[in-house]
């Protein structure tokens, strides 16, 4: 199953975060310090934490400033819904439960006392009494005139009616009441005796006894699938701390804290105990390993068995450290003339293990000695993979600020290895650094705002955001990105803002992978962050001696016709590129949006519920934009954007309307040779 929606409420700081959006990969939650993401990680653990979690507790989970509920009786911890999540089924998922019910989506909630409740959205719809009230007593009133007439000297008791029967088991329900439960099973149980009774030739009621049968048996098998996909749930695993592993490990003291449940850092331990885990050992396996005496010379299968013992020891070292190293290497990506780490190797020594590092030299040193970064990176991946083998392997990954310790380009490395993590594992993580939200990444990031205390946390699936600092990272980023491109590529484009940035990029993947056109890769794309600045940014460029052009909208205003003036003069004519020379349409002051209008008009329309289809079609000459503003309540340009990039995601180039895909072309043949 995959989790598509969630929502958290009467959780510490989140008084009730809103539905929000779960990508099928990895969703990202940003938002400045106390904005409450720690706590939004901690109660979606609770839709199915692991079995060492521990569970909500009234005291300290439940909102301080409103504990006084508990106390005065206003508020029953088995009446509040903590979290609640929508899953989608997958195919496997899908097999597992009856046909009418594999389109439905499973909704789990777990309260505050810890109880979980489940439905199905979707689905074979609910019986209800009245729908099949008239069936019952036709069939009923059938059954009974197949009696024939007792002889009028008989004193036997006649037969109990089929009808007096029924009303037995109706008694006291009303058209409204869902047939299931107890109800259901008397009906199936009085559909079973009397269906025998029925004349084979008497196909009416034949085929009305099948109705009523399949009806009253939707509840079963609703049941039946709640059964089934309650078992299939994804465990949530939350890593909030880190894991430390020990560089050395003594066996025998930590075979006896693991055993006796007396840790006295529990943190490390449960890092060691994940690492003897990945190698296919317990504690006290290598330390009694670590005690064997080498028995006599004279006991030949004595001495094959203990050395069998010590190689299956090093072996299996051997293969731990071997895959932990290339993990660790995919993402540290070692420079070797820094003398940074080449590989790890875990060694046992009587009763102590250690974990060392080994660089180009072939020198070994503790990995306590290395950098933080470097020891939170190799503790991560030995937690994960000696858990993924077990429960995570149906697990949902939740990471809280993974990284912070690492530099900021080894975490655009990272970056990558949440990405391979993702493909496996739906991961949803929170995170202050720019440098672990890609540039092709905002659609998935989800903003975490906490404005007020009295309204709580909140999330926001659009990248907006009434405090500032909760889009830092996200400006971050792109600045990052900008920078790292701004004067490393030959050939350049500016765009005037980061929407357009987003349209170009992806219809041109979509062009490329259809052969249509194929928009220069060697070409960087930077927006400027408005019309106003782009010849800022064109002047920077052209300076470095780069090839440079500029992808404006229509002129409107003075001041914009004096900034084209200034970049036809540093950039020349050919180089200054305009929507208006590739658009096939009535509108005057053509934008980008006007080149995707009829696919921007059925995304919007399809997935954000904004239906502007009469108002675009009356009245063509005007740019869509304007439309969606003048139409739509609180639009925002980017929102849509961000929907239309969902959207190609599912999609191909065919799926566009023709002009738009001949527009496109175009454009795109007009910036590969403004920049050849």
């Amino acid at each position: 199953m995959r989790l598509k929606k969630a929502r958290v409420a009467k959780y510490r700081s989140v008084r009730d975060s809103g539905w929000f959006d779960i990508e099928d990969g990895k969703t990202i939650l940003v938002g400045p310090n106390e904005a409450g993401k720690t706590a939004l990680l901690q109660g979606l653990q609770q839709l199915n934490p692991p079995l060492t979690a521990r569970n909500f507790d009234t005291l300290r989970d439940y909102p301080r400033s409103e504990y006084n509920d508990f106390t005065l009786g206003k508020i029953l911890a088995e009446d509040v819904t903590v979290v609640v999540g929508k899953f989608e089924l997958e195919e496997e998922d899908r097999e597992a439960v009856p046909v009418e019910f594999r389109d439905a989506v499973y909704v789990l909630g777990r309260k505050l006392d810890n109880t979980a409740w489940h439905h199905l959205e979707g689905g074979a719809a609910e019986t209800i009494y009245g729908a099949v009230a008239k069936d019952l007593l036709k069939l009923a009133a059938h059954i009974d005139s197949l009696i024939p007439t007792p002889p009028e000297d008989s004193t036997a008791p006649p037969p109990p009616l089929a009808t007096d029967i029924l009303d037995a088991i109706t008694s006291g329900w009303s058209d409204i009441d869902p047939v299931e439960g107890e109800l259901a099973l008397k009906l199936s149980d009085w559909l079973k005796s009397v269906i025998p009774l029925i004349e084979k030739e008497n196909a009416t009621e034949l085929a009305r006894a099948e109705r009523l049968e399949a009806a009253i048996s939707v509840a079963e098998r609703r049941m039946q699938a709640l059964a089934t996909l309650s078992q299939r749930v994804p465990v949530f695993v939350l890593f909030s701390n880190y894991f430390r592993v020990k560089p050395l490990i003594h066996l025998e003291h930590l075979a006896e804290r693991l055993e006796t449940g007396v840790m006295d850092d529990v943190n490390f331990d449960y890092g060691n105990k994940c690492l003897l885990q990945l190698l296919g050992f317990s504690a006290r396996d290598l330390s009694n390993l670590g005690k064997a005496v080498e028995p006599s010379r004279d006991d030949a299968a004595a001495l094959l068995a203990y050395r069998n013992q010590l190689d299956l020891r090093a072996y299996q070292l051997n293969a731990g450290s071997a895959r932990l190293s290339e993990e660790v290497r995919a993402v540290w990506s070692p420079d070797p003339k820094r003398g940074e780490a080449e590989r790890l190797r875990v060694i046992a020594d009587q009763q102590y293990l250690k974990v060392v590092v080994e660089d180009e030299l072939g020198v070994e040193i503790e990995l306590d000695q290395r950098s933080e970064g470097f020891q939170w990176l190799v503790s991560f991946f030995i937690v994960f993979f000696a858990e993924a083998a077990g429960q995570h392997q149906n697990a949902i990954l939740l990471l809280d600020e993974p990284g912070m310790s690492l530099h900021g380009l080894k975490q655009c490395e990272f970056r990558k290895a949440i990405s391979r993590l993702a493909e496996s594992n739906q991961t949803i993580f929170t995170t202050h650094s720019p440098f672990l939200v890609g540039p092709n990444e905002l659609d998935r990031v989800r903003v975490v705002e906490l404005a007020d205390r009295k309204i709580g946390t909140k999330v926001y699936s659009a990248t907006t955001a009434t405090d500032p600092a909760a889009l830092l990272p996200l400006q971050e980023a792109l600045g990052y990105d900008l920078a790292q491109g701004l004067f490393s590529q030959e050939r350049n484009l500016v765009v005037e803002e980061l929407t357009d940035y987003w349209y170009l990029d992806t219809v041109a993947q979509l062009l490329r992978e259809a052969g249509i056109a194929d928009l220069n890769q060697e070409i960087s794309l930077a927006p400027a962050g408005g019309s106003g600045k782009v010849v800022y940014y064109a002047t920077i460029l052209h300076a470095q001696k780069h090839k440079v052009a500029a992808l404006l909208d229509s002129i409107v205003g003075d001041e914009l016709r004096v900034q084209q003036n200034l970049l036809v003069r540093t950039l020349g004519n050919r180089a200054v590129l305009r929507i208006k020379e590739v658009y096939e349409g009535p509108v005057k002051s053509p934008r980008i949006e006007d080149l995707l209008r009829a696919t921007l008009v059925a995304v919007a329309k399809s997935t954000l519920r904004w239906d502007v289809t009469a108002v675009a079609k009356n009245q063509p000459d005007r740019a869509i934009l304007e439309v969606f503003e003048d139409e739509i309540k609180d639009f925002s340009r980017y929102k849509l954007a961000k929907a239309f990039l969902r959207w190609t995601r599912a999609h191909e180039a065919s799926d566009l309307a023709e002009p738009e895909r001949a527009q496109w072309k175009n454009l795109i043949d007009l910036i590969n040779s403004s920049l050849k």
